[in-house]
């Protein structure tokens, strides 16, 4: 299916401490019942968002990279690499490239919201990797007006952002009233997440935290009549090595 909306009562469903912290998942893991399973060099996609200030307690990860992308109010960051908590706001982006081990915690703060979504690096090697670990802050990235689509790269060109995990982009889009068209590549996945708004993609309607697969495709078309918000990451339909999603696949 070239184009496929899911619906947030179709996506996974998580929480943690009993409620404080809620999440929906795009893509989630087998418990959480997404509809969507790994593909790509995506593994993991929750949107989170706090009811009450509320702390994840320590945890552990190896090899893949952990990336939030904080969209609003404020996170902190513990790992056993720093040693200390770190501040994240509005617009900031984390990494956590986990390597050959780290454990870390974090705290969100009422009313926060965020995207934690894990890329795919290649585990062969990256499980061989010290853990690393980077803060971006939202003046950080470019932005730039294209067909009156505002659009900040959080990883792709001119982006101070760093991961292992290769040919992935990963755009927020402020989008203007009207038809706008862009080129897209066959050979690549766009995954997006309307954020605010509705719009239609390719001529198919999105609602606020739909998720939107598009493949196959040489040119993307979003239409709205008032304006949307999307996040849109591109990606690899095939990365070039074995994913853990084709590895656990292939041994079930």
């Amino acid at each position: 299916m070239p184009v496929q909306i899911i619906p947030k009562e179709k996506q996974g469903q998580g929480a943690f401490n009993g409620g404080e912290i809620v999440e929906n998942k795009p893509i989630g893991f087998p418990q959480d019942r997404s509809s969507i399973r790994p593909y790509s060099n995506l593994f993991y996609w929750a949107h989170a968002r706090a009811v009450t200030d509320s702390t994840i307690g320590l945890h552990p990860h190896q090899g893949f990279e952990i990336c939030s992308f904080v969209l609003s109010g404020e996170i902190r960051h513990y790992d056993t690499k720093l040693n200390e908590w770190r501040t994240l706001r509005t617009g900031d982006v984390q990494i956590i490239r986990a390597g050959n081990g780290i454990q870390h915690s974090e705290w969100m703060g009422k009313g926060a919201e965020m995207f934690q979504i894990w890329f795919d690096p290649d585990l062969t090697k990256t499980l061989e990797k010290p853990a690393s670990y980077d803060d971006y802050h939202a003046a950080d990235f470019p932005v730039k007006t294209d067909d009156g689509v505002s659009i900040k790269t959080l990883v792709g060109e001119g982006s101070p952002f760093r991961m292992d995990t290769p040919g992935v982009e990963v755009l927020r889009l402020d989008v203007g009233s009207g038809l706008h068209s862009f080129e897209a590549d066959r050979s690549r996945i766009y995954s997006a997440y309307v954020l605010e708004g509705e719009l239609s993609l390719n001529d198919e309607t999105a609602r606020q935290f739909d998720f939107v697969l598009l493949t196959d495709q040489s040119a993307i078309e979003l239409r709205t009549m008032t304006g949307a918000k999307v996040f849109l990451i591109s990606s690899p339909a095939n990365p070039g090595y074995r994913t853990y999603g084709q590895l656990r696949r292939a041994d079930s």
